[in-house]
């Protein structure tokens, strides 16, 4: 907690020039997109989580600049929603559901043999930088317990053993798919910047590519017409 404060209270130390001058275009963008300026905080949010892996002072202070609020309105939003980190974060941020229902199916487990496999705590990040490791909430993905999710892409049904192999993969710079689509993950940063509202530039991101999980109720409501045609 400590941490988090101080990274939120410490005087902010500017963007490099060119830094600043590009996000002032990109948040423009972003603003003209509102009736009303406020509307873009949340993308604006993400912009600057796209250049540090978090929302820093200095991010703060350039979003209320750019829409006219304070750094405290700014900051109630921030720290209001988990999606924007309060540290810096890794490459790829695991979140293991300990929910009720994926901590039952073996939620927990999962959480504790990570740790001790990569030899970090919740909210830690590994030396290299890859791997930051937390627990999170419900994802309405219960169906598919016990779940995980890496840059907020599904990874489902998993095992001790599968969430080993999926964070040692993500380490060794493999390419990895989630669950719920065809195309491989990206950084967290790259992420947040696709999150802001600008295009994904990874294969097949514009050609609706969908994993098994995603096309399951398609496939049964396929079955349904079919089955019904044939009475």
């Amino acid at each position: 907690m400590t941490e988090i404060l101080l990274n939120l209270t410490v005087r902010p130390i500017p963007y490099p020039q060119e830094v600043h001058d590009r996000l002032q275009l990109e948040a423009t963008e972003i603003i003209e997109r509102y009736p009303d300026s406020r509307s873009a905080l949340l993308p604006l949010l993400h912009l600057v989580q796209s250049v540090e892996s978090y929302v820093s002072g200095t991010g703060i202070e350039f979003c209320a600049e750019q829409l006219g609020l304070t750094n405290a309105e700014v900051t109630a939003v921030a720290t209001f929603y988990s999606m924007y980190r309060k540290n810096r974060t890794g490459d790829f941020h695991v979140g293991v559901c300990t929910n009720t229902l994926c901590a039952v199916m073996g939620g927990d487990q999962i959480f504790a043999e990570l740790t001790e496999h990569l030899g970090i705590r919740h909210g830690e990040t590994t030396a290299d930088g890859a791997v930051t490791l937390e627990h999170i909430e419900c994802n309405a993905a219960c169906d598919y317990a016990p779940v995980m999710m890496v840059n907020w892409e599904f990874f489902d049904n998993q095992t001790p053993e599968s969430a080993k192999a999926l964070v040692d993969g993500l380490r060794r710079g493999e390419q990895i798919t989630g669950s719920r689509s065809g195309i491989p993950l990206c950084t967290f940063r790259e992420t947040a910047r696709i999150l802001a509202g600008f295009p994904d530039a990874r294969p097949g991101a514009t050609d609706g590519a969908a994993g098994p999980a995603t096309l399951a109720g398609l496939h049964v409501a396929e079955q349904d017409s079919t089955d019904g045609g044939a009475q």
